[in-house]
């Protein structure tokens, strides 16, 4: 980075704080509907530490008129950014429909050379490192647009997915629900050699042990969150088993949120048919609502469902997997005020549960 560019960088972000500090009215009416996507934004002392992670942010019209909106946080897979990430799966013009501000953190390349978000390495695992950057925006961008916190919700794709993972893990005070498209699951790898083999064969990590690690490394924000679960049952990139071993995970940590453990009710799946590939649904309850969902998309391969087939991996016949994923998100709220105690359960049950293979 040059001097100049850096200067220029630094005195944009100061006048842009000057602005807050002067009670500059956050929402203003865009002239044209693209303003409303906001520029990449950086934290000014992240960017003087020369460590930033830039976001885009979509606010939709009715937030120039009133204020405790939801709020989505859309985390992009490798190969992309922001941009075409937001272009790809077109949540833009959903949000825009549905009144809900929409989230886009972006990898940094020095990072990871592919944009990938590393989910895999030790420090994320423990919601240090990137995980930590991504809470410290959610947070930001909740406070500053004046957000419904009961109503903050994240998603990913591929690598977006399994970092949606670990944020659900060990920051799930923080979001009402989630959701994971072609993803991992929290723990899958902790080495980038691991994480190939993960995507290729499934983790050879025990998902009830993940599981539990996340949240013996913190118990105070391991809340249970619910999850929906979307793979291709060709992608040739995630193995469609890493869907299986997140539901897994998700079925674990449902279970014991209560005392004693309690099995979800796990009902019939569903084929659905229409325009576009037919998929399968399946739904797992607690006290009859519906925790988790897992849709398995017939002949998808690595790549967003009913996504815009300019950008690369997006599949345009659909089903959308967007409208269904904000369906199953919007459904949800987070208790305000409640505070996580982690899983609860008992030593000897939780050992049955470790045992490899059950």
């Amino acid at each position: 980075m040059s001097l100049r560019h850096f200067i220029r960088r630094w005195t944009t972000d100061a006048r842009a704080y000057v602005k807050r500090r002067l009670h500059v009215p956050l929402f203003r009416r865009a002239r044209r509907k693209e303003d409303w996507f906001r520029d990449p934004q950086r934290a000014l002392a992240s960017r003087l530490l020369l460590s930033f992670r830039a976001y885009r942010l979509y606010v939709p019209k009715a937030a120039s008129s009133r204020s405790g909106l939801p709020l989505l946080v859309m985390l992009h897979g490798c190969q992309q950014d922001a941009q075409v990430f937001a272009e790809g799966t077109r949540m833009n013009q959903l949000a825009e429909r549905d009144d809900f501000i929409v989230l886009y953190p972006e990898q940094s390349r020095s990072a990871n050379p592919f944009g990938c978000w590393n989910w895999f390495q030790p420090a994320v695992l423990l919601g240090n490192g990137e995980a930590a950057s991504i809470a410290r925006i959610v947070r930001r961008v909740v406070k500053r647009y004046r957000v419904d916190s009961t109503r903050v919700y994240v998603t990913g794709m591929s690598a977006g997915g399994a970092m949606a993972c670990v944020l659900a893990n060990h920051y799930g005070h923080l979001f009402a629900a989630c959701a994971v498209h072609s993803g991992l699951m929290y723990g899958a790898a902790n080495s980038p050699s691991a994480a190939a083999v993960a995507m290729r064969m499934g983790s050879r990590n025990p998902a009830p042990k993940t599981a539990l690690q996340a949240t013996l490394t913190s118990p105070q924000s391991a809340a249970f969150v619910p999850a929906m679960v979307v793979h291709g049952d060709s992608d040739s990139t995630v193995n469609p088993v890493n869907a299986e071993r997140i539901s897994e995970q998700v079925r674990m940590h449902a279970e014991n949120e209560s005392v004693p453990p309690l099995r979800l009710v796990e009902t019939a799946e569903r084929r659905i048919t229409g325009p576009g590939r037919a998929y399968r649904v399946r739904d797992y309850k607690r006290d009859g609502r519906i925790v988790l969902r897992k849709v398995v998309v017939e002949g998808l391969d690595h790549a967003w469902s009913g996504g815009d087939a300019r950008h690369p991996f997006n599949d345009p016949r659909g089903p959308d997997a967007s409208q269904l994923i904000w369906d199953f998100l919007r459904e949800f709220r987070r208790v305000p005020g409640r505070k996580s105690t982690g899983m609860r359960f008992s030593l000897p049950a939780m050992w049955n549960r470790l045992r490899w293979p059950p």
